[in-house]
């Protein structure tokens, strides 16, 4: 069905190295993801600060890719980013005609999520936080908000990027933020009433 949809929605997902983004992708998508994990090496241990996730033994090099079907009209199409920061400047071109994107959180390393933020806020692409479970130190919201100086209206969820359901929940709550950024988009552009039967000379 996802192959005859009328509408393809270009999602991101991106966040700090190790996160999770290659099994939020995985774990969701309904069609074998294409990746480009290559096995690290000892070479990379100079270049690829690996102290928090010890247990990584691949790494994206490029993308991660995945699709769900949302109806017989509209699927995500849902790319994953590369954390490491020596390939950050594939980011601005995967930017490129998203409507949303995922900030994926680690938070026992809050801060490798600054500059998925700052690149999205530059962009102008709306997003959602999701704090994947690394069973680090509980947290409460208000902390992470503050931690990460978060808009009020930019939603914040819990996930295990590792489980379908929870990675499902992920993206329907970006969906929703898509829509309610969309309209107050469209209704603050849209004419006063009575304006629109304005003729062009009187507006001058």
């Amino acid at each position: 069905m996802g192959a005859n949809a009328d509408n393809g929605l270009k999602i991101v997902v991106v966040g700090g190295f190790g996160v999770g983004k290659t099994t939020l992708v995985r774990s969701v998508s309904e069609i074998r993801p294409l990746n480009t994990e290559e096995t690290m090496t000892r070479a990379g241990e100079a270049i690829d600060d690996i102290s928090e996730v010890r247990g990584k033994s691949a790494t994206t090099v490029a993308f991660d890719f995945g699709r769900i079907t949302l109806d017989a009209r509209n699927v995500l199409y849902l790319f994953g980013a590369p954390g490491q920061e020596r390939f950050w400047f594939l980011w601005d071109r995967l930017f490129s005609g998203t409507l949303g994107a995922v900030v994926l959180v680690d938070t026992r390393r809050i801060d490798d999520s600054w500059y998925a933020i700052d690149r999205l806020e530059h962009h102008g692409t709306p997003f959602i936080v999701a704090c994947n479970d690394f069973g680090g130190p509980a947290h409460t919201p208000a902390e992470i908000r503050e931690a990460l100086d978060l808009d009020p209206d930019v939603p914040l969820i819990d996930c295990d990027a590792r489980s379908r359901e929870s990675s499902k929940r992920v993206l329907i709550t970006l969906v929703e933020h898509l829509q309610t950024v969309y309209a107050a988009a469209a209704a603050a552009t849209a004419p006063a009433a009575g304006e629109a039967t304005r003729s062009p000379e009187l507006a001058l």
